[in-house]
């Protein structure tokens, strides 16, 4: 009975369960090894994504006979030099929108409250349940202009938290530029034979799984940023700027971002005239059908070719274990198992081939 396949996956699933309980009974153990992961991990993702969207300037700085170091120096004074122009020309328009919304906030409050009256006026009779809805969100919506000036302390907070973390991110970064080429060599360098050949290729396809997945993700949203941009500036859409960009970080998250990023735009369209909500409507549309006719197709192609049900799954699963990093994880993480999962399958039938061959 032992040489059943059942058995033994019974009892490698037994045994994994006990690992797994101990684990948990001595997760004080793991304590100071989980902190250590958490200050590193920030920085490692947002380190690789820097380097993922750079490295094509600098391969072509090096096929000019660039030297590294020379390649690396002039890419950080390019980030220099567009950080300084987006701080000078954007930050300034952007923090006056910001304290134009905030200033706002408190009379785009009342003016929901007065719908609120005008339907119960009209409707007469409404059921308890809308009455209670209607009462709560107004009530959210009063509070948390009471709440703004209360959180700007908890906001200073998780920005110097921030800029702690990203403190390791160059470091990160101009390491990845300089030695990306060894990470993979040190990887499969302690093997040989067929499972060398076999881990080196995995390795090439993670790598090319997650440079078309960060590059094509990144040149889309800031595409659609853009796209956005010109189409409320257009019909004068009261803080173009600021809902752009954050349609902007919103649109890496795939398929819900530009639904997230649409809410606040529609929101603000409805309070500033009632009818600019179709105009808004229309340019949301208008940018998706580009991006999911043109942009995409030809940016990303069939690289990472994922079931829109599938993406919606992982994103939920994702946000429900790890919050927001897990759902800006989750895409690149399945596209990596992915990768390892296929190559698994590609070995097996190989070696499954070649012993039928011998036979």
């Amino acid at each position: 009975m032992t040489q059943k396949y059942w058995f033994q996956i019974g009892i490698a699933t037994i045994i994994t369960l006990v690992i797994i309980k101990l684990l948990l009974e001595l997760n004080f153990l793991f304590t100071p090894f989980a902190i250590i992961i958490k200050t590193i991990l920030l920085p490692v993702i947002f380190g690789g994504a820097l380097y993922y969207l750079v490295e094509p300037i600098q391969r072509k700085l090096e096929e000019k006979k660039v030297p590294r170091w020379g390649s690396i120096l002039i890419i950080i004074l390019g980030m220099i030099i567009v950080l300084t122009i987006i701080v000078v020309a954007i930050a300034p328009k952007i923090n006056s929108q910001i304290n134009s919304l905030i200033d706002n906030f408190p009379a785009y409050a009342a003016t929901v409250n007065d719908w609120r009256i005008f339907i119960m006026d009209r409707v007469g009779h409404m059921p308890d349940q809308v009455k209670q809805l209607l009462d709560s969100g107004i009530e959210n919506i009063e509070s948390s202009a009471g709440k703004i000036g209360g959180g700007i302390f908890n906001f200073l907070q998780s920005v110097t938290s921030a800029v702690l973390t990203l403190v390791l991110v160059p470091f990160f970064f101009i390491f990845m530029l300089k030695d990306h080429e060894k990470f993979a060599p040190q990887v499969y360098g302690w093997f040989s034979g067929n499972f060398r050949i076999w881990l080196e290729k995995t390795l090439a396809d993670i790598d090319q799984a997650l440079r078309s997945y960060i590059q094509g993700q990144m040149i889309i949203s800031a595409l659609l940023a853009t796209l956005l941009l010109i189409g409320y500036s257009i019909v004068g859409l009261e803080y173009a700027l600021l809902l752009s960009v954050f349609a902007l970080f919103m649109n890496v998250i795939p398929f819900f971002g530009p639904w997230i990023a649409f809410v606040p735009a529609a929101i603000i369209a409805l309070l500033q005239d009632p009818k600019m909500i179709i105009w808004v409507s229309l340019i949301t549309l208008i940018a998706q059908q580009i991006d999911s006719q043109l942009i995409t197709p030809n940016i990303m192609g069939k690289s990472l070719d994922i079931h829109p049900l599938t993406i919606i799954t992982l994103l939920l699963a994702a946000g429900s274990i790890a919050g927001f990093l897990g759902i800006l994880l989750a895409i690149p993480f399945y596209a990596v198992i992915r990768v390892i999962i296929r190559n698994i399958y590609d070995r097996r039938q190989m070696i499954k081939s070649a012993a039928t061959r011998k036979v």
